[in-house]
């Protein structure tokens, strides 16, 4: 008679991704936005897989977590496994032949900067089958299936990332606005339009303003979406603070008017290609033509 028994239980593979993606990122909270769950779901996987080996991974503290001994001991071993699946992963989409690209980018960008330019990209890429997410922080391109990501924020200085031109901020609106504003001492006579993905660019750009008074970032209408601040704007409803990648076509389209000074934001416009990309392939390629679009000022 054959016996049958018990296995042991399987590792829970959702709990190590979560285990991974807390110790790579210093915490539950950086782990629950990259992964999309709240950090609670990120608590509860840790907790299972902690149950299931027996040991703490993380010691919990008053001011957040940090890994314990033992979870510092495989903490690289389990993010180099998830590396190599992603790229399992990768070569089995490549080996299929399709020819496809995935681009993840920041919704402003994506609206802003690449929708404008989709018509000259497909061009440049015959047959190949594009698709854009709009997501709100970057991937990892490691893992997720995304040939490449354009993200308005601050350059990681990875290998595989190039920073496409440096962003400046300054007070923009509709012409007929722009024709009673002197200088920033005039900005509160107008609505303040307020962007919620960059709630403190009013306050920086005061703040670098540079000499005279300085003006006074006062209450005004606020929108989760950067582009629908931009529309406004454009209809006259106030004064906002233009990202300058985003927003010089449509200075220089006449539809808003510019206002001095410009200041460094800190931010730049930068481009991540995922790993192992052949230059030849999709994402190459157009890495390459948006590096000379850019560089050439043709875009």
């Amino acid at each position: 008679m054959p016996l049958t028994p018990p296995r042991p239980k399987s590792m829970p593979l959702n709990a190590l991704r979560a285990f991974e993606a807390a110790a790579r990122l210093g915490g539950f909270l950086a782990a629950a936005e990259e992964l999309g769950v709240t950090p609670g779901a990120v608590s509860q996987q840790i907790r299972a897989l902690e149950d299931w080996a027996g040991a703490p991974l993380f010691d919990r503290r008053a001011r957040g977590v940090a890994l314990s001994p033992l979870g510092s001991e495989v903490a690289g071993g389990v993010s180099g496994a998830f590396d190599a699946l992603g790229e399992a992963a990768r070569r089995i989409r490549a080996g299929a032949g399709r020819r496809s690209l995935a681009i993840a980018a920041l919704p402003a960008v994506a609206q802003l900067w690449l929708a404008p330019r989709m018509a000259a990209i497909r061009a440049a890429l015959p047959g190949v089958e594009i698709s854009i997410s709009a997501l709100e922080t970057r991937p990892n391109l490691r893992r997720e299936m995304f040939d490449l990501s354009l993200f308005l924020d601050r350059p990681r200085g990875g290998r595989f990332e190039s920073v496409l031109v440096e962003d400046r901020i300054y007070p923009v609106c509709a012409p007929a606005l722009a024709r009673g504003i002197a200088g920033p001492q005039d900005l509160g006579q107008y609505p303040m339009i307020h962007d919620t993905a960059w709630p403190d660019d009013w306050a920086l750009w005061a703040g670098k303003a540079g000499s005279g008074p300085e003006p006074r970032p006062g209450p005004g209408p606020g929108h989760s979406l950067y582009s629908l601040a931009v529309d406004e704007a454009e209809a006259g409803a106030g004064v906002l603070i233009g990202h300058d990648p985003l927003v010089a076509a449509i200075v220089a389209a006449g539809r808003l008017a510019a206002l001095s000074p410009s200041v460094p934001s800190g931010l730049s416009l930068n481009l991540e290609i995922a790993p192992h990309q052949p230059t030849d392939g999709p994402a190459g390629r157009l890495a390459v033509w948006i590096r000379d679009q850019v560089s050439t000022g043709r875009s």
